[in-house]
């Protein structure tokens, strides 16, 4: 299965990114947007996450000359999907739109294109229940921000061929990704399973009174999270001991917050209108915080990881 040609429609937060990425392995790339000033504006941001990567060392100038001819963008989905090898969709997270857009894709494109969903959460069994051919649709589920996350997270549906996930495996680790096989289609994937799993609990925790905010982050950052690019959970576990990690597993489960929905704590501030940095208070007080200051330093953070020698350890 060769991927020569692809469409990523989408122009927001992630689909450029996406573009970037997939010419970064060699694949020639339109990026699709409702209108033509849409597309133009999608194409701009591509080429300056480019030029982002180029300024920071994260790809040399030969690179960066060969990336920016394959990148291009219009407003004519059906012309540019017809001869594509791949779609990949990054539209909002609305079924419907997603199923009506798949349905279509699924007459519009060659039999043999792959069909992949940018989705971080909704289901792809469902995405592609008004697709003829399920088996060719799957998600790729990039990670913010796409063009410096290394993860992607490649999720069958529960038709989806073993042939595509493992080409699209083969596709995202050419262009420099680390992409992950998740093989059964369950809420939250793999990375948000885990994720929302450390979220709740770090909630409950403030909510119970056990630490505040700022110390719980602070644990995250300065303890388990530091060394978790390189030393993972399960390698973890049984370099301890499985009776040791057991045994703490199960003494600590009989406090750990179980109920089947977000801790009260974080509902009531959202009942409160208090949603984090887009209304200036939500665990934080965002008027006395820099967003852009955080945002500025995660993105710091993983420019340097990824240009350690440390990065390359993912890919093996």
């Amino acid at each position: 299965m060769k991927f020569e040609r692809a469409v990523v429609i989408g122009t927001g937060m992630m689909g450029p990114g996406i573009a970037v990425t997939l010419a970064r392995g060699g694949v020639a790339v339109t990026i699709v947007s409702r209108t033509a000033e849409g597309a133009a504006g999608g194409l701009k941001s591509a080429l300056d996450q480019v030029q982002y990567l180029l300024d920071h060392g994260l790809i040399d100038q030969e690179l960066a000359a060969a990336i920016q001819p394959r990148l291009s963008a219009t407003h004519e989905l059906d012309r540019v999907a017809a001869e594509a090898d791949l779609v990949v969709e990054s539209a909002p997270e609305n079924m419907e739109f997603k199923q009506e857009l798949f349905a279509h894709l699924d007459q519009t494109t060659r039999p043999d294109a792959v069909l992949a969903s940018n989705t971080s959460g909704l289901s792809i069994t469902k995405i592609a229940e008004r697709c003829q051919h399920p088996e060719r649709v799957v998600t790729t589920h990039f990670w913010n921000p796409p063009y410096l996350m290394p993860l992607v997270e490649i999720v069958k549906g529960t038709r989806t061929s073993d042939e595509v996930a493992q080409a699209l495996r083969e596709l995202l680790s050419r262009c420099g990704k680390v992409p992950v096989i998740v093989k059964k289609d369950r809420p939250g994937q793999l990375g948000n399973r885990l994720q929302m799993a450390l979220v709740r609990e770090a909630v409950y925790i403030v909510q119970e009174g056990i630490a505040d905010v700022e110390d719980v982050d602070l644990a995250a950052k300065a303890g388990f999270g530091l060394r978790l690019p390189v030393y993972g959970i399960f390698e973890h576990m049984d370099i301890v001991g499985l009776d040791l990690g057991s045994a703490v597993v199960e003494y600590a489960a009989q406090d750990l917050y179980s109920e089947p929905r977000a801790p009260e704590l974080m509902r009531e501030l959202v009942r409160d209108g208090h949603l984090g940095v887009k209304t200036g208070q939500g665990f934080y007080d965002w008027s006395t915080k820099d967003a852009s200051a955080v945002k500025s330093l995660r993105d710091r953070w993983l420019r340097e990881f990824l240009k350690s020698p440390f990065a390359a350890q993912l890919q093996k």
